[in-house]
């Protein structure tokens, strides 16, 4: 008897273990996670008679050649795998977004050998006289394109332009409006008008998209060269720190993620760091609708080998001109946008 009870026993805990639902076979949580990032200098080594290059070259001031290039899209897959490891993501970004890309090739190849994720690509050749681009990646198995464009920014010299591009997840359409603004070389003074231009570029794109809806979902990522409290983002662009402002003004102001961030900033500069890379939300991003950005959703994502070995900054490829190997002289942003009905 006592051998029949204990038998019993075992059977009747196994079938709980059966009908208990399995943690590990619970539907994957909706989301669509972003990743914005200024890679500092993916160049190939090949010189390129229509832009300012030369130094990215096996022969010029920078000696950049095949191997470096290896190391640094090794690197780059690496950010990638580690994002995939986090318990807080566990996935590939459904989104990259890259500055500082010479050209669709080497973008192209650096997302093509990233083991489990099948990139396609967005990509606008920029006049930019260094030849850098912004190159935009998504995941066709989650997100469907519908369209993208250009925007140029009228300068006397040529820079960048700003990408905007739209998606649809799990049939919720919205917008990513991407930037790489004038750098802060020489004198913020002389500089400031050339980023002062380019917001205005920012600004029109978004009025041209919440004129026919203000709840629009847009999301505006970019390296600005400007802090969230400069001119450029804080009057022309709309940038604040206070959500209810933002929702209370959808057509006015866009929500700054560094807001309330306790870590440290994506750019180390002049012994302290700077938060030059950024994202912003429309209202549309924070109202629990299609995309929406809940608590906790933005990240400057880092780990012990993205700084260097004192842990201060980013462990960039080159230090003062220097070759160091490292990832890049910035660090990483993301987005974890939450789809709900």
């Amino acid at each position: 008897m006592r051998i029949l009870l204990c038998c019993f026993f075992l059977l009747f805990s196994a079938m709980l273990l059966i009908s208990r639902p399995a943690t590990g076979n619970q539907k994957p949580e909706k989301t669509v996670l972003l990743l914005w990032w200024n890679v500092e200098n993916l160049f190939d080594p090949h010189n390129d008679p229509l832009t300012e290059d030369d130094d990215f070259t096996p022969e010029g001031k920078l000696q950049w050649t095949e191997k470096k290039l290896i190391l640094k899209e090794m690197r780059i897959r690496h950010l990638l795998t580690a994002i995939k490891a986090h318990p807080d993501y566990r996935k590939y970004p459904d989104i990259v977004a890259f500055a500082e890309v010479e050209n669709r090739n080497v973008f192209e190849e650096t997302l093509s050998r990233i083991q489990g994720v099948s990139y396609k690509t967005i990509y606008y050749e920029s006049p930019d006289p260094r030849g850098i681009d912004i190159g935009l990646g998504y995941n066709p198995q989650t997100l469907c394109p519908e369209i993208s464009k250009a925007y140029s920014v009228p300068l006397g010299r040529a820079t960048r332009k700003i990408i905007v591009a739209g998606f649809s997840a799990a049939g919720h359409p919205f917008h990513v409006i991407l930037n790489h603004w004038p750098s802060r070389s020489f004198d913020t003074g002389w500089s400031e008008p050339k980023r002062l231009a380019a917001a205005k570029v920012t600004r029109h794109i978004l009025d041209s998209l919440l004129v026919g809806n203000p709840n629009a979902d847009i999301i505006v990522m970019g390296d600005f060269n400007d802090e969230p409290e400069n001119k450029s983002l804080k009057q022309v662009v709309g940038s604040s720190f206070d959500a209810a402002k933002v929702k209370a003004n959808s057509n006015a102001f866009l929500y700054n993620c560094w807001n309330g961030y306790k870590g440290i900033g994506s750019y180390y500069f002049n012994k302290h760091w700077q938060h030059i890379d950024q994202i912003l939300l429309t209202a549309g991003m924070l109202d629990n609708r299609g995309l929406s950005a809940t608590e906790n959703a933005f990240r400057c994502f880092s780990f012990s080998r993205l700084l260097d070995k004192y842990g201060k900054k980013p462990y960039a490829t080159y230090e003062k001109r220097k070759y160091t190997g490292g990832y890049s002289d910035h660090l990483p942003l993301l987005l974890k946008a939450s789809i709900t009905p």
